[in-house]
């Protein structure tokens, strides 16, 4: 074995030649030493070992007389080891055959030394003989101190130090070093970089140890250039590129990650392109051959197959033999999916197969066997298939066992499990339990229950082997805006407290114009029953808001403090019953010395319509709301957090009239469906809401909604992609005139009308919703599956399209003063002037300060009623969901198809912490 003899804490070079090199020289070159094994790497000290064991005789004069060789013992008399630093001698002697008392011969030396190379232990070792006393001479092998990767930017540490034999405080050893440059270089293959070179260097140290550096040349991405096809005659080249992972090198292609050459890949293309001869009824269908030849350049690759198509077959004969006492063969065979005549397609015919199995399932058969067999007939193109089910004992569940649990509680999970120790085995209430446990999003993704058999032939063990992850979440964020200014929001939520699935939570907001708190408590099965419930305790400050040219002034303020709580029975497998109490205290206030004045002359100040509007006015006011609720839900999702099939319908009403000051009746549905498309990943859903408020209580004057402004429905953004947030549905606008600069006053068109400014511009035009009683919205959203490395990154792209409508309130009227100054145009929208309008208002007030009931002098406005229509508002786009590592976040790209008049529009929408 090559001797390491230069030492010390600087790096040393060795190579095939390090004789030849400078003595200065620091770093040990490993890679021309991996070429040779254990053994042969052993031969210098082999050869050294065989000289000493057989001197050569020493040279003597030709006239000389020969001296008489002294005597020599070639029996062994004791055995040494000298060298050993970490090992016990006893340890090294025990490696070898040669014992004391033993006759010392070259052929024992020889497989002694052979026996200390296979120990890849020592960099060099040898042994002599001196008259029975064997001295064997060693050098231990240097123990690693780290691993250093350099180079590597397209593979990071973590993806190959897990991938490698080598490791910190291990005794090193070349075969490793061989095996671990081998795997590196395999794992660049992987990723198609075919040209990556690695190049392993020793860095000695002091008291024997040393830093193993691997320097990679990870070399440019080959590419998959061409993609040739010989021996297709039914479908052209095109078509079966399009049934392949591995795609062409394109321009095109700039994203994909399947341009680049996988073995692996090429080997899953060849069974793609059977499984896709054989769905089209080509069962003689073979890869002949599958060929990958790197270009001239060395830089790319071209795969060539050669194919044979074979016949295309129909179906024949396709029948049912059932040995279970429970099917009737004849019945069955009616009802299978293929039938005489058809094309032949292997999916159909596996797709069966798994059917008939979960059939047989559910009726207790775990092990059910369904076996297919074919008789083909070459002269008519038929295929026959004859789907038989093995007799099979009826299955009893033996137990049920959790594993790697290492928080939540035994009962967390085996309380989801449709099925209990004694339970006749059902497949169907299997899916529901992976369904249920995957549902809770305390383990694993994907999760299953494994099955095995049990102590006789018909008992079965269910197994829950899952994984925990964390279910703590723990948010803080902190922003700044320019209308809010310091934005800062937290919260801090366990969905499994204790291991016990409880959800606890705490959340506050804070910016100037809105505060929240609220602590909530959840639990799925209060004092282990099946009865869910949970109570919420919050107060929530709310300052909405409007312009005056660019100064931005509160329009009323909503304080409620309040609590809910809830409990829910189940009533079947997928349906549930949930009752609700609410109790909530609202303080909505408006800023007086905005929105006050002495509207009736007589010194009393008070709301005025014309500065607030007569909605406003109406709002203001302590209230307290006392509701009861009852919901009446059903959910068969097979995941409540990344749903792919199944459906939620929830029908809910509410009353508030159990005692405070609020009466009325609310009637809310809601229906969702989703479709796993296929195979291929796509997921379709649809979703149908609504809901309608009855009040129970009238309320004075003319031109009031007998419901108040805060318990009414609104509409838009998130739930109503396309508009802004509450931009659908009632609204008053305050449209302000456009001024002619050289006399400040009103511009006028030929015929004598005041123009306004219709521009939804900051300061120019007030726009407030009012919210309705009724309410319908609809969507349809396709979910687009990618690649794997974006199903890594959590994106979910998807192209959707919106329907709905908000309507229902009373059309607000605004009364000036007593003497009711009010003019309507030919539609019924209002008209309010100033100073040499149809209104007059004094500019100064008795004590000479301003009228603030003037918005400017010289300035008229109008308030417009709009958007209180059921006619559909329609938008379609496309959306992306990405689970962030800052929490859920979506971004939509809108394209309003239908709207009306005074919907406000939001081409581009985003959100965080919402999903839809």
């Amino acid at each position: 074995m090559n001797r390491m003899s230069e030492t010390g804490t600087a790096p040393v070079n060795l190579s095939r030649h390090a004789h030849r090199r400078p003595a200065h020289r620091r770093t040990v070159r490993l890679a021309s030493l991996l070429c040779c094994g254990s053994v042969l790497a052993g031969m210098p000290a082999m050869l050294a070992a065989q000289e000493a064991v057989q001197p050569a005789p020493a040279a003597q004069a030709p006239d000389a007389p020969a001296p008489q060789a002294a005597p020599r013992s070639n029996t062994i008399r004791s055995i040494s080891v000298v060298g050993a630093e970490r090992l016990e001698p006893t340890t090294i002697l025990s490696y070898i055959r040669l014992r004391v008392g033993q006759e010392y011969t070259s052929s024992g030396a020889d497989e002694a030394l052979k026996d200390l190379g296979a120990t890849e232990l020592f960099a060099n070792f040898s042994i002599r003989n001196d008259g029975g006393n064997v001295v064997i001479t060693v050098t231990e092998n240097p123990v690693i101190n780290r691993i250093v990767l350099e180079g590597n930017k397209r593979l990071k540490n973590d993806k190959i130090i897990p991938e490698i034999k080598l490791a910190p405080r291990q005794i090193f050893t070349r075969s490793k070093v061989r095996a671990d440059v081998s795997r590196i270089i395999e794992l660049y293959k992987r990723q198609g970089r075919f040209a990556a070179q690695v190049e392993p260097k020793m860095v000695q140290l002091p008291q024997n140890r040393v830093d193993i550096v691997f320097e990679i040349t990870e070399g440019p991405k080959s590419k998959v250039r061409q993609i040739n096809i010989l021996g297709n005659e039914k479908f052209s080249d095109g078509e079966l590129r399009g049934e392949m992972v591995t795609k062409q090198s394109r321009l095109t292609s700039f994203f994909s990650s399947n341009t680049s050459y996988d073995p692996d890949r090429l080997a899953f293309d060849q069974q793609k392109l059977r499984q896709y001869y054989l769905t089209q009824g080509y069962a003689d269908f073979r890869v002949v051959s599958a060929v990958a030849e790197l270009t001239p350049d060395q830089r790319d690759f071209i795969i060539t197959y050669v194919v044979e198509e074979g016949e295309r077959y129909n179906f024949g004969e396709v029948k049912v033999d059932s040995q279970l006492r429970d099917f009737d063969s004849d019945a069955m065979s009616k009802n299978l999916p293929m039938k005489d005549g058809d094309f032949y397609n292997a999916k159909t015919v596996e797709d069966t197969v798994e059917q008939l199995t979960e059939l047989a399932g559910r009726f207790g058969y775990a092990f059910a066997d369904v076996q297919p067999r074919f008789k083909r007939d070459p002269e008519t193109l038929k295929m026959n298939v004859t789907f038989v089910l093995r007799e099979a004992p009826r299955v009893y569940v033996e137990r049920v066992d959790i594993n790697g649990n290492t928080l939540t509680q035994d009962k967390v999970v085996r309380r989801e499990f449709r099925l209990a120790e004694g339970d006749a085995f059902n497949s169907l209430a299997v899916q529901r339990t992976n369904a249920r446990v995957n549902s809770l999003a305390f383990f694993q993704e994907n999760f299953e229950v494994k099955q095995s058999e049990g102590s006789a032939p018909d008992r079965i063990i269910l197994e829950a082997n899952v994984e925990e992850r964390p279910t703590g979440e723990l948010q803080f964020s902190a922003g700044f805006s320019s209308i809010e200014q310091f934005i800062l929001a937290g919260s801090i939520r366990q969905r499994n407290f204790r291991g016990r699935g409880q959800t606890v939570g705490l959340s506050v907001n804070y910016s100037q114009f809105s505060r929240s708190a609220q602590v909530s408590f959840s639990d799925p099965y209060i004092f282990d029953r099946n009865i869910s419930g949970g109570i919420d305790i919050y107060r929530r400050d709310f300052n909405s808001f409007g312009f005056l040219g660019n100064q931005r002034n509160t329009t009323f303020e909503q304080a409620t403090t309040g609590f809910s709580m809830r409990a829910g029975v189940p009533l079947t497998e997928y349906m549930s019953l949930i009752g609700s109490y609410t109790l909530n205290y609202d303080d909505v206030t408006l800023d007086r010395t905005l929105f006050f004045s002495d509207v009736d002359g007589d010194g009393t100040s008070e709301c005025d319509p014309l500065l607030a509007g007569r909605f406003l006015c109406d709002t203001i006011g302590q209230r307290l709301s006392s509701i009861v609720g009852l919901s009446l839900n059903y959910n068969s999702l097979n995941s409540r957090i990344r749903p792919s099939r199944g459906k939620t319908v929830s029908l809910s009403g509410e009353f508030a009239g159990l005692g405070g000051d609020v009466r009325y009746i609310r009637f809310r549905g809601r229906a969702q469906q989703f479709w796993n498309v296929g195979n291929s990943g796509f997921i379709f859903s649809v979703l149908a809401e609504g809901g309608t408020i009855i009040p129970l209580k009238e309320r004075p004057g003319a031109g009031v909604d007998d419901v108040f402004l805060n318990d009414r429905f609104f509409l838009g953004e998130p739930q109503f992609r396309g508009f802004a947030i509450r931009g659908v549905g009632p609204r008053i606008l305050t449209q302000f005139s456009l001024l002619d600069p050289a006399t400040n006053l009103p511009r006028v068109d030929a015929g004598g009308n005041i123009l306004y400014d219709t521009q939804r511009r900051r300061g120019q035009v007030r726009d407030d919703a009012i919210g309705g009683r009724n309410y319908y919205l609809g969507r349809a959203e396709l979910e687009i599956p990618l690649g794997s490395g974006a199903r890594e990154l959590g994106l979910r792209p998807s192209i959707w399209a919106d329907v709905g409508a908000l309507w229902g309130v009373e059309a607000p009227t605004l009364t000036v003063n007593p003497a009711g100054n009010q003019l309507r145009n030919a539609q019924g929208q209002l008209l309010f002037t100033t100073p040499g309008g149809t209104q007059t208002v004094e500019p100064t007030q008795p004590d000479g300060t301003p009228n603030r009931r003037v918005i400017a002098d010289g300035t008229n406005f109008r308030e417009l009623f709009l958007g209180d229509s059921p006619s559909p508002r329609v938008t379609a786009g496309i959306g992306v969901n990405w689970n962030s590592p800052f929490g859920p976040f979506r971004i939509d790209f809108a394209q309003t198809i239908r709207k009306v008049e005074g919907d406000d529009e939001r081409r581009f929408t985003f959100n965080v912490g919402t999903q839809f």
